[in-house]
């Protein structure tokens, strides 16, 4: 069996990110929430990867501090654009509307914050909850909050059918066609667009074996990946790549590389990345297209290195790897194509943040029980040992 031993390990790329993220002023608290690092062990990685500096041997970290203002002013410049825009349309909304806008936003603001800006007394809004509602509209105004809540925690990223998935998991009763109705009341949708991607220059290569043969069924972690490269626009840089490892059983994305040009040293630095994650048994099998970088001799080097088995898309052919091909679609779809990014660094910040905070753990997927990627890992490994 392909498993590495149960318990996590990360590559230097994924420490000194988590570094660099905690250096631009995400607390460690929001670290381990969002990446399921252990706080202890950021600390230890923040101190093997930065320079200490003190006076008088004192070590100053001000980080959580900050934190704590920015989110503050954050709320504060909300709400004061809230009453700055609203205005001059007071007299367009009446009191029913704002008492129901309050009641869906009183987890977010204060009830008195709220009234006080909205211009409306506070005890308008408590009357309004003695009010008498059909237990139909209250379902509907308690799911519609849910939707919006998991809508919003996915970035906008969820349609209906995510959505239903996530309330079912919760353990609330629900139709999707429920759900899709009150999405549309409500206006929310999915934000995921597509859009047009530069393909690479086609050149003579010969055919190489394909052992998958679109066979991408698993029993175990670890036992086949597949890899491929795909674009990323930046304002100052121009077309940067990235390479991708994607474990075919759990879905996850085991490895990674960012790079502003697409060299071999790329896709071997991603494949290197997963080996030192997931420390593999022998025999994983290795999927890639023919692409230059992965027919290379260096390539080949480190798959024997690895005692990996090497198979190749035929050409022209991307149903062959449509794993990772829908990896890279979903990513473009759901975060690459609503943003611009301003160069290389940026990019690699926002990549990071997605794969690793949001793909790899908190992202279902339909194809594994609507389980996230790490959930499938962790439950496979568990059932193993």
């Amino acid at each position: 069996m392909n498993q590495r031993k149960h318990g996590n390990r990360y590559n230097d790329d994924f420490k000194k990110m988590l570094v660099d993220l905690y250096r631009s002023g995400s607390s460690v608290k929001e670290l381990n929430s969002e990446y399921g690092v252990s706080e202890v062990t950021i600390y230890k990685w923040i101190k093997d990867f930065t320079p200490v500096e003190g006076v008088d041997g004192k070590e100053v970290t001000p980080k959580e501090t900050h934190a704590i203002q920015k989110e503050n002013l954050r709320l504060k410049q909300e709400l004061e654009n809230l009453k700055k825009g609203y205005g001059h349309i007071r007299k367009k909304v009446n009191d029913s509307e704002l008492t129901e806008f309050i009641s869906e936003h009183k987890d977010d603001y204060p009830i008195a914050t709220m009234c006080q800006t909205l211009d409306i007394p506070r005890s308008t809004y408590y009357e309004s909850l003695t009010k008498t509602e059909s237990n139909r509209d209250r379902e509907n105004r308690e799911y519609t909050r849910k939707i919006r809540q998991i809508h919003e925690e996915s970035k906008k990223r969820y349609g209906a059918p995510k959505i239903h998935k996530v309330l079912e998991k919760q353990g609330y009763s629900i139709s999707l066609k429920r759900v899709q109705r009150l999405m549309r009341k409500a206006g929310i949708k999915s934000i995921t667009v597509k859009k047009f991607r530069p393909t690479a220059s086609k050149q003579k290569v010969a055919e190489r074996e394909n052992i998958i043969n679109r066979d991408f069924s698993t029993t175990t972690v670890n036992e086949k990946w597949v890899g491929d490269i795909t674009y990323i626009h930046t304002l100052r840089h121009g077309w940067c790549y990235l390479a991708s490892v994607l474990d075919l059983h759990t879905k996850k994305v085991i490895g990674y590389s960012f790079s502003r040009s697409m060299t071999t040293e790329m896709v071997k630095k991603a494949l290197e990345n997963a080996y030192v994650t997931q420390k593999p048994n022998d025999g994983v099998i290795f999927h890639s297209d023919l692409g230059s970088q992965y027919t290379s001799d260096d390539f080949a080097e480190i798959i024997q290195d690895y005692k990996m088995t090497h198979s190749f898309s035929r050409k022209g052919s991307p149903y062959d790897n449509a794993c990772i091909e829908s990896f890279h679609a979903i990513l473009k779809k759901e975060e690459v194509n609503h943003v611009q990014y301003l160069d290389f660094n940026a990019a690699k910040v926002e990549l990071f943040k997605y794969i690793e905070g949001w793909y790899n753990r908190k992202r279902i997927h339909g194809s594994i029980g609507y389980l996230t990627p790490q959930e499938m890992e962790d439950l496979t490994l568990n059932q193993a040992v």
